[in-house]
């Protein structure tokens, strides 16, 4: 059995550590440019909705990491995870005509859906002090269920936080605003 010198171990330790370095940062570099190809679609769309650009990527950063074509478990499809009812009341609303689920894949279509969907919440909560808690939390888990938490919260974002009975819907909140309000 030949040995390997202490020096020719290290040169071969310190080379395999280079090229890991090199694979992780083509891998970031990779994520990176996924994530900022949407940015000036997030920025057009988000601005004729009416919402901060900067929501709407911490949302879809939330839902999918920026991944078009991801799926969720109850039916959710693309950057934003918009349901198909949701996608459909969208397109109803902006009179489209033979609307299918699988146009969500379309990253234009998916942030037109759920940034409709999202800005329609935040102005139906804007009689609160502090909307987004309530819109986020609708844009996770539907209008009913935020009349519930909200009811008796007095205008208390504190209150109503308490009164959320889904803790994925706490940590889908608490997430989104804290990357949006971090980034303010």
């Amino acid at each position: 059995m030949r040995t390997v010198s202490r020096k020719t171990a290290l040169k071969v330790i310190y080379w395999n550590a280079m090229a890991a370095l090199i694979i992780i940062g083509l891998a970031g570099a990779s994520v990176l440019r996924r994530i900022h190809s949407y940015d000036a679609l997030i920025v057009r769309i988000a601005r004729e909705y009416g919402v901060d650009p900067r929501l709407i990527s911490a949302v879809a950063w939330k839902e999918s990491r920026f991944d078009p074509g991801c799926t969720g478990k109850a039916g959710e499809i693309g950057l934003m995870q918009v349901r198909e009812i949701a996608a459909k009341e969208w397109a109803e609303a902006q009179e489209l005509e033979h609307f299918s689920k699988h146009e969500l894949y379309n990253p234009e279509t998916n942030i037109r859906a759920g940034t409709w969907y999202l800005a329609r919440a935040i102005s139906a909560w804007s009689i609160r002090r502090d909307p987004l808690p309530y819109a986020l939390a609708e844009y996770n888990s539907g209008r009913s269920n935020v009349l519930r938490w909200a009811d008796g919260d007095d205008d208390d974002a504190r209150i109503f936080w308490g009164q959320i009975t889904y803790p994925t819907t706490k940590r889908y909140v608490r997430d989104i605003l804290k990357k949006y309000r971090g980034h303010l």
